[in-house]
């Protein structure tokens, strides 16, 4: 990759590290920035493009922070995911594919049979959320989660879905990886990471 796509992905990048932006909106932002300075703007670079340009970012920026920080948001994630094990919770995003700071949300997936079960459970367990309306996309709950290892608050996106997108929800990407995994297979990475 080069020229355009490549600028694109590593002004992507860093908005995906700096600001704590998901792919999608950094991709759109990075887009508009570059369009604003002359430069015409072509097709998006891929999400596996914008990674491997985080990943660089990272490592040459942030490689003595970054790890801890990944590892104390996936403990939160384990936490919310062990708490919410009826959903079927599946984590995504930075905080799965390794790339999170502490700017990142944590993205959990829910699959669940009725839409309003996630929010009843929430309401029953006395767990404060926003709605976030999407407009074409599944119902999505904020959370604000406290991090004890990062001396911080933390956003917790959970991402409502139905129990039937499941079945399409693990497929990998171009690479052969997953974009999203179950609990065991958290708790697998958090393993690995010792």
């Amino acid at each position: 990759m080069s020229g355009i796509p490549q600028t694109l992905a590593r002004a992507a990048a860093r908005l995906v590290v700096d600001d704590g932006l998901e792919y999608g909106a950094a991709k759109r932002k990075a887009a508009r920035e570059l369009e604003r300075r002359g430069v015409r703007r072509s097709e998006l670079p891929s999400n596996e493009a914008v990674e491997d340009e985080v990943r660089e970012y990272l490592a040459v920026f942030q490689a003595g922070s970054q790890p801890a920080e990944l590892e104390a948001l996936r403990r939160v994630a384990l936490t919310w995911m062990q708490r919410l094990a009826d959903y079927r919770p599946h984590l995504t995003g930075a905080v799965w594919r390794g790339t999170a700071t502490r700017r990142s949300a944590i993205q959990i997936e829910l699959y669940c049979d009725d839409p309003k079960a996630a929010e009843v459970g929430l309401l029953d367990r006395r767990i404060r959320f926003d709605p976030v309306g999407q407009p074409d996309g599944p119902d999505m709950l904020r959370v604000e989660a406290p991090c004890a290892e990062l001396g911080e608050t933390v956003s917790l996106f959970l991402h409502v879905l139905d129990r039937d997108d499941l079945r399409g929800a693990l497929k990998p990407d171009n690479r052969g990886r997953s974009w999203r995994g179950d609990l065991p297979a958290l708790q697998r990475l958090l393993q690995a990471a010792r």
